[in-house]
């Protein structure tokens, strides 16, 4: 019993300057990893207060404050392996082995991750804008690092991964701060042409409609059973729903008052055969 304390105490005199040694740094790295952490929140919560006072747009502002987070912890916590003893140059190429086999197993995230710089560096859409892209439309709420969220008119959430963004056809709705307003109309080959493009024409006298390029109509085609007229006029960007629902509202009636019928489509008639006497 008496050699079992003896050799207790001298394991204890070798091994306990290095538990304090290791103990010490050890607790000197947790309390610098949680006192940086907090400042890292901090930090991108105070950039992100000061963008919101600038004004930057809403895409930029959320992708800047995820990537800085992500990179200032990357280096805080490569910084406190450092401080247990870790070698930072073989922790680094330990990283950057890992780093290439997670590479090569995440491709896609890392094409979507350069579609997102690539959207940000070339804005083909802001925050707030409506875009048509990868069979989707809605409005841009935010672009993240790897994805964009859109919010679709019945208020679903679409999430498109920013890869696939980048590299397919995107339409931009709101760039532009007018948009022409293209209204066919298909009447009877013995329609008064005059009359229908006067009643046409006199619709576009809206207050939403502009007046230079002022409003035109033209025959666009002539259809088997059908005169296609096609009304032209210009809005704002804002106004296109709500003048095209006007049109849909009142140019029926409107043409028919003036004695201008529209179009019925041909009717098919199905001939059975009669039984044989």
């Amino acid at each position: 019993m008496e050699m079992n304390v003896d050799q207790l105490v001298t394991m204890s005199q070798a091994w306990l300057p290095v538990v304090l040694h290791y103990s010490g740094k050890l607790t000197l790295a947790l309390i610098t990893l949680l006192i940086g952490w907090w400042l890292i929140s901090a930090l991108t919560r105070k950039v992100s207060a000061l963008m919101e006072t600038r004004k930057v747009d809403r895409a930029l502002h959320s992708f800047i404050t995820s990537l800085a987070s992500i990179i200032l912890r990357v280096l805080l916590v490569i910084s406190v392996a450092s401080m247990i003893g870790v070698e930072t140059t073989s922790f680094i190429a330990v990283i950057g082995a890992a780093g290439l086999a997670i590479g090569l197993a995440l491709q896609g995230s890392l094409a979507n991750f350069a579609g997102g710089v690539l959207i940000m560096l070339f804005r083909p859409f802001k925050a707030g804008d409506w875009i048509e892209a990868q069979g989707v439309s809605g409005s841009v709420d935010y672009i993240q690092i790897f994805h964009t969220v859109l919010r679709t008119g019945d208020n679903k959430v679409v999430i498109v991964p920013n890869g696939t963004l980048s590299n397919g056809i995107i339409t931009n709705y709101s760039r532009q701060a007018t948009r022409q307003v293209l209204y066919d109309v298909k009447v009877d080959y013995d329609t008064n042409l005059a009359k229908a493009r006067e009643v046409l024409l006199e619709l576009a006298k809206d207050p939403r409609v502009h007046e230079t390029p002022a409003p035109v109509v033209v025959v666009s085609a002539l259809g088997e059973t059908s005169i296609n007229l096609s009304l032209r006029l210009w809005t704002a960007n804002g106004d296109y729903w709500g003048v095209i629902f006007m049109l849909n509202e009142t140019v029926r009636d409107r043409l028919r008052e003036a004695g201008v019928e529209l179009a019925q489509p041909p009717r098919l008639v199905q001939v059975l055969p009669g039984k044989a006497e």
